[in-house]
């Protein structure tokens, strides 16, 4: 098959032709029809996921088609359509039997764990735990959408975040996951701020529901007394879609008292918290990591209604070929790009 393939972190990104993947027991292959093109991919090519063993094939949103099964799969054929989290679940340990799969114990990604979705097919282990239907009428470019950003962005705004209708939500990054988070909220009934230092980006939340934007390129350190402003005393909940120091401090300064912080983006660098504010006004700090595969239902009715429409997001779908320079170039442009595999 053909697949997006580095042999060093930061360096070259080649397509060439590697081994077909085989399907384990338990597992299957995915003809990969569309994959989304993620800030978790270039954190992986740079280096800064310690799974990650070279050469590698990188990406972790994606849709398509079971091609062939293994040994013990129960639910799935070839021919069906999926999609898969970016967290893929052993199924067995103490985190999965309490439903937690987003935080299993044994837990495999697609792109980071092992070879993943930058490729004609990719190999997914535990199928019957992880695999997601698809609605007939989804496309694969949507679905592949869903997979780390959409979800990730849901889970954090829905379960982490705990949303209600009328709050105040702040999302600090306009990227894919931050515009999701924006449309999820907005679409929960929420009032939202977004934040972005792109006239583009912030266009786009606006689109999308955003109540309020922010450019905070034009503000310094006064973005979080923006958005407290903007908020009538600052944000119920606050969210971090970027994964940078300045986003992350900002977003825990947005909030007013007992407000809740849900960090999305990755830190691999850490960072320091307003601990001096953190105490004294009571916020919760939250983390977030993907949502497991049996919590989509609710997600995918909100999409099948029309209240979430994922697909808006993607703003541009590009071939295989063009996978390597998109991957290096990634931050420069707004919303959500897919490769096709098969495109070209």
């Amino acid at each position: 098959m053909r697949a997006v393939v580095f042999e060093e972190f930061g360096g070259p990104l080649d397509v060439r032709e590697v081994p077909d993947p085989v399907a384990v027991p338990g597992g299957a292959v995915i003809r990969v029809e569309a994959t989304g093109l993620c800030r978790s991919d270039w954190h992986g090519w740079m280096g800064h996921d310690p799974d990650i063993t070279l050469p590698h094939v990188p990406g972790h949103e994606l849709a398509g088609v079971v091609e062939s099964v293994g040994d013990g799969v129960a639910e799935w054929r070839a021919g069906d359509r999926v999609t898969v989290p970016f967290i893929c679940a052993c199924g067995r340990c103490a985190a999965c039997a309490r439903g937690a799969q987003q935080v299993c114990e044994r837990q495999e990604q697609p792109g980071f764990t092992h070879w993943g979705s930058f490729a004609e097919y990719v190999p997914v282990h535990h199928a019957d735990t992880n695999l997601v239907a698809l609605p007939g009428a989804m496309s694969f470019s949507t679905a592949a959408s869903l997979g780390c950003r959409f979800a990730t962005a849901f889970r954090a705004v829905v379960a982490q975040g705990r949303v209600r209708p009328g709050e105040w939500v702040a999302v600090h990054g306009c990227g894919g996951v931050g515009l999701s988070a924006v449309m999820i909220a907005a679409a929960c009934g929420a009032r939202v701020v977004a934040v972005d230092v792109s006239p583009d980006a912030l266009e786009l939340a606006r689109t999308f529901g955003a109540e309020v934007c922010v450019d905070a390129s034009a503000l310094g350190a006064g973005v979080a007394d923006a958005v407290r402003s903007a908020a009538g005393g600052g944000a119920h909940l606050s969210l971090d879609a970027l994964g940078a120091p300045v986003t992350c401090v900002n977003s825990v300064q947005s909030l007013r008292r007992q407000g809740r912080h849900v960090q999305i983006g990755l830190l691999p660098q850490g960072v320091h918290l307003p601990m001096d504010r953190v105490v004294p006004l009571e916020l919760e700090i939250l983390g977030t990591h993907g949502m497991a595969a049996h919590a989509y239902p609710e997600m995918m009715a909100m999409v099948a209604s029309g209240s979430l429409r994922p697909g808006l997001l993607v703003t541009r779908t590009i071939g295989l070929a063009e996978a390597p320079g998109a991957l290096a170039a990634l931050g420069a442009g707004t919303g959500v790009t897919v490769i096709a595999p098969r495109m070209g």
